[in-house]
């Protein structure tokens, strides 16, 4: 439920599946799973519908035509993920790489496990950007949350599990968990990806950034997303890593043993 009162607004989508199935040849479910926020303030909101109209006129699409990264061709992304670059947003994404997963049984036992897992990892860092950027003189410091609606999904589940983490908070904590200034379960929301310009912003973030990993049937990896959407991505004292890009279940080194790709994150 949005709050005329919050602070900002986090709209939140994926890209890549929570299967665990995966071929010698590169086929299977995806070696990835991305979880993004575009995060504005909530004053800044109507920039992203301004976004989206400039995106569709540029790309010759109809004006109500919802947008879906993946369905677009390579030179119609570029530009596009520019615009969005040039939003007044920041971004933050959980990079799951879940041949890496020790134990991928217990994400498997429960649907949408892993999915809820992400979910905690991406919110703790909205919360710390929140914490971050508070302004008195624009709303609570909290945000609304509004994620991309997936069918057969109970966001009722979601809400109920952050209410567990936030009663283990400790609002002195500086990171490491939910700061509980800034995420209150009873504004969180799912709408349809069509319905709003921001999640057709975060489905463009999660898919530009997982393509500078997602490795093709020729061995690639394309960057040009991330070039661009470096700049958006949270930062705290001068670190991206950890918090604007969440790599899990290991470390940089770890992860970039068995995944070489990860390397187009270094130096971020």
């Amino acid at each position: 439920m949005a709050s005329s009162s919050s602070s900002f607004v986090t709209y939140i989508d994926e890209s890549g599946d929570e299967g665990f199935t995966f071929h010698p040849d590169g086929s299977g479910s995806s070696r990835w799973f991305f979880l993004s926020a575009a995060i504005i303030r909530k004053s800044n909101d109507l920039k992203m519908v301004s976004c989206l109209k400039e995106v569709r006129q540029l790309l010759g699409k109809k004006p109500k035509n919802d947008l879906h990264f993946q369905n677009l061709k390579h030179e119609q992304r570029v530009p596009y993920i520019r615009k969005v670059s040039e939003l007044p947003i920041r971004t933050a994404t959980v990079a799951i790489f879940k041949p890496a997963i020790t134990e991928p049984e217990k994400f498997q036992s429960q649907k949408y496990l892993l999915y809820r897992y992400a979910t905690r990892l991406l919110l703790e860092r909205v919360s710390w950007l929140c914490r971050d950027h508070y302004n008195p003189d624009e709303g609570d410091g909290y945000s609304d949350i509004i994620f991309s609606n997936r069918s057969n999904m109970s966001y009722d589940e979601i809400r109920d599990y952050l209410r567990k983490l936030l009663k283990k908070s400790d609002p002195d904590s500086i990171l490491h968990q939910l700061h509980p200034g800034a995420i209150d379960p009873k504004r969180i929301s799912s709408i349809e990806h069509s319905k709003r310009a921001g999640l057709q912003v975060a489905d463009a973030v999660a898919s530009g950034l997982h393509w500078a990993v997602k490795v093709n049937r020729y061995g690639e990896t394309e960057t040009r997303y991330l070039e661009l959407l470096k700049k958006t991505l949270y930062q705290h004292r001068n670190q991206t890593l950890g918090y604007g890009i969440k790599l899990w279940p290991a470390d940089f080194q770890e992860i970039k043993e068995k995944a070489p790709e990860v390397k187009n994150f270094e130096g971020l």
